[in-house]
């Protein structure tokens, strides 16, 4: 039997983060932090997708994102935020808050870990 994938959900805002995490199906293993540190503790090679916010308390969403892209790290990475894209991201997706529903979040972890994503 193979283990489930691993979704790491990075927001500050509780609330938004569980329900991100309630929304995808039970097929997943997901994981939730809601600080930078929060994160950089989640990080390990069994994350297979991530999903992360710009804007932390303790953190830039950028600054973790180089985090990754520069660790060993090879899991794509969305990322949901209220803020416009900006700069030269590294990210496999940008999303922008509010999202339309439960169901993109559910899309974008398919397509994340399909690898049918687009900046």
């Amino acid at each position: 039997m193979s283990k489930p994938p691993t979704v790491l959900i990075v927001d500050d805002n509780r609330p938004l983060a569980d329900g991100f995490a309630r929304a995808l199906p039970e097929e997943y293993e997901v994981l939730t932090a809601y600080t930078g540190e929060e994160a950089r503790e989640s990080f390990h090679d069994d994350v297979d997708a991530i999903l992360l916010d710009r804007r932390l308390p303790d953190a830039s969403g950028d600054e973790l994102l180089a985090e990754i892209r520069d660790g060993e790290y090879d899991c794509p990475v969305a990322i949901v935020s209220a803020d416009e894209p900006s700069g030269n991201l590294d990210c496999d997706t940008y999303l922008t808050k509010p999202l339309a529903g439960v169901e993109v979040v559910r899309e974008t972890v398919a397509d994340l870990l399909d690898g049918a994503v687009s900046n």
